[in-house]
């Protein structure tokens, strides 16, 4: 089984691309403490290691409209890994995790913008959308259609 699930703040604004047939691809790293461990020269804070997350589709989509540097996010994947040729002729390897779904759970940046999508109600965790392959929006539900 190659599941991942990892908590960790953006260390950059999210990179949106396209292929050429135009699918959505976004990439961008995320910081994750690493659970007790303390890192004596930086005065007891926390250590993280920086992890590059891949998204793709409508996913990759929402990432690149919502996300921001700073903003913590909960995400669900996979890890890859995947060699090429660099330009010098060396072999290169990447190992990154393709995250299927991504939660916005961090408070959202000062000055960040709904993004045009109404009033800023659009679901997800803090009133931010989800990033799943197989999200669809639509109004809040009232507090007496919640099943809890």
């Amino acid at each position: 089984m190659n599941k991942v699930v990892l908590i960790g703040r953006l260390t950059r604004d999210p990179d949106v691309r396209y292929t050429q047939s135009g699918t959505a691809v976004t990439t961008f790293t995320l910081a994750v403490d690493r659970r007790g461990a303390r890192n004596a020269e930086q005065n007891g804070q926390p250590t993280a290691d920086f992890i590059p997350i891949v998204t793709w589709q409508k996913t990759a989509e929402l990432c690149g409209n919502y996300l921001s540097k700073g903003r913590q996010v909960a995400l669900e994947g996979r890890i890859q890994t995947r060699s090429y040729d660099a330009k010098d002729g060396t072999k290169r390897y990447v190992t990154e995790v393709v995250a299927n779904e991504v939660e916005f759970i961090g408070p959202r940046q000062q000055g960040a913008t709904s993004g045009g999508m109404g009033d800023g109600n659009q679901g997800g965790m803090g009133g931010m959308p989800s990033a799943g392959q197989n999200d669809a929006f639509g109004p809040p539900l009232p507090d007496e259609d919640i099943p809890f």
